[in-house]
């Protein structure tokens, strides 16, 4: 997969820990339009695992790796797997609230945050 990283944050919410059986994904944002999937398992296969997005997962081993909501120009790919992971720590964390009460995170300071305002 090519692309440049997006939004990459953590998720502790119920459906997340459920399926990946931890208590946090990373996530990492990449634009459907720069997109290109390069492995040698190529493009995810899907399946619909919630109301409103499906789940890519390797054609070859089954390994979940890719999420996408059904009204978003993002795929967002899990953070471990990208053999990359430059540009990935995460900024924000989803449902910190649910976190399991042992897991302290330090977040990464968000780079868009200091970017000055257009005028």
């Amino acid at each position: 997969m090519l692309g440049t990283p997006d939004d990459p944050h953590l998720c502790s919410c119920e459906h997340e820990t459920r399926i990946s059986g931890g208590p946090t994904v990373l996530w990492v944002g990449f634009h459907k339009n720069g997109l290109k999937w390069t492995g040698p398992g190529g493009e995810p296969t899907w399946f619909a695992t919630y109301p409103t997005l499906k789940r890519g997962f390797c054609p070859r081993c089954g390994t979940h790796r890719v999420s996408v909501a059904n009204d978003s120009d993002k795929v967002m790919m899990t953070g471990f797997s990208l053999d990359d992971r430059s540009g990935t720590d995460p900024v924000g964390h989803s449902f910190r609230e649910e976190a399991v009460p042992w897991m302290n995170i330090t977040l990464s300071p968000d780079p868009r945050a200091s970017q000055p305002a257009a005028p």
